[in-house]
């Protein structure tokens, strides 16, 4: 029996259910893509496409070609609403498509909070993209002397400043460069990694203020929490992501912020014919962190139930791993590695680092995408 397999979003755990959507398509099945954008970033590449380590074609997933050259559809669009009871996706473009299994792989975004994200000075970090406008802009603005905002002490947060720095000096130009964080940097992180990736980041000339709280932007002013102010060109916002609110605004069972309440198999706690995985859901067996290794990892495991639910078969369990590795690209040609008890900093930790990413983008480019994504090592260092 012919049925109709929606994804919506391109990211990092719909990927290898775009390489077969020639099986389904060839079992008798529909397979559609709806995606924002033609393109999907590569996120654990973002901050080394604003330093300058790759280009754009390096980074990205030619997803709209994925689907097509399988036999697939590809729809430009956003899903707006959700009615689950009656399987139909309601779109930005006002066009409705209706699905026998869908599945949503739409990350996460910044939220504006006290920011407005409608002005050119405030950048949010997500989506990807923003990263390489925000790389142009400040090639134009060189060798004018810039002062640099970066809000959020997490990872993300830790990598565009370094690679901030990494833009207007190898351009030759100075540029004062603040990392405010209302917590402590990289908080869930062991002190030595800590250590490592704040010495790299001060001995550039970052200037870094914990405990700190943004409490508005007022075009080139940022107004903090203990009453004092920072002057600033630009502002990048890198604080804490939340799953979109397409879920809870269409009254799907949601978390508190927002993701889609997934059981073991990715699979909707109350309807069963609605999968996710990634940043926008919410694993119910237990809570996840928001790092691109979950969605990554979960991927195999649901293009096999998605399979199952379109032909019957048993489905399998997502079991997250205890650990993961996170490695930070500080921008100057070294990394900080952290697993578990491990951690180390240096150019081997950079090169580990873009040798995975590397890896991970061969797997799924190599038969999709037509252009050209570079070999070898990363195209300079710092």
């Amino acid at each position: 029996m012919s049925r109709h397999l929606v994804l919506v979003g391109g990211g990092h755990a719909h990927l290898p259910v775009l390489l077969a959507a020639d099986d389904f398509i060839k079992q008798g099945h529909r397979v559609t893509l709806v995606s924002p954008a033609p393109h999907h970033y590569y996120s654990g590449m973002g901050p080394g496409l604003l330093g300058g380590f790759y280009k754009a074609q390096q980074a990205r997933f030619d997803v709209r070609r994925m689907v097509t050259q399988r036999g697939g559809i590809f729809l430009e669009d956003r899903v707006e609403w959700i009615e689950a009871p009656k399987r139909t996706l309601f779109l930005a473009s006002g066009r409705s498509l209706t699905y026998d299994i869908a599945s949503f792989n739409i990350g996460s975004s910044v939220p504006s909070g006290p920011f407005d994200f409608e002005r050119p000075e405030q950048i949010p970090v997500k989506p990807i993209e923003n990263l390489l406008a925000a790389r142009r802009l400040i090639l134009e603005r060189l060798p004018e002397p810039l002062n640099l905002l970066v809000i959020g002490g997490g990872p993300a947060g830790v990598e565009i400043a370094g690679n901030l720095h990494r833009v207007v000096s190898q351009h030759g130009a100075g540029a004062e460069i603040t990392l405010v964080t209302g917590r402590r940097v990289l908080p869930d992180a062991h002190e030595r990694v800590r250590s490592l990736a704040m010495e790299s980041l001060q001995e550039r000339g970052v200037r870094i203020r914990e405990g700190v709280r943004i409490e508005g932007l007022d075009q080139s002013v940022a107004r903090l929490s203990d009453s004092k102010t920072l002057s600033f060109d630009l502002a990048f916002v890198a604080a804490v992501v939340t799953p979109s609110p397409v879920f809870a605004d269409s009254h799907l069972p949601s978390a508190a912020d927002g993701g889609l309440r997934v059981n073991a198999h990715l699979q909707s706690v109350t309807f069963p014919d609605l999968f996710g995985a990634g940043d926008c859901i919410h694993f119910d067996p237990q809570p996840l962190a928001r790092v691109g290794v979950h969605a990554v990892r979960q991927s195999e495991v649901l293009l096999h139930n998605l399979r199952a639910a379109l032909d019957g078969s048993a489905f399998e369990v997502y079991r997250p791993a205890r650990g993961y590795m996170l490695i930070l690209n500080m921008g100057d040609g070294t990394g900080v590695l952290a697993k578990g008890a491990l951690s180390f900093g240096g150019k081997r930790a950079f090169d580990l680092k873009d040798y995975i990413d590397r890896r991970f983008m061969r797997r799924f480019q190599g038969s999709s995408d037509h252009e050209h994504t570079g070999s070898g090592k990363a195209s300079e260092r710092g």
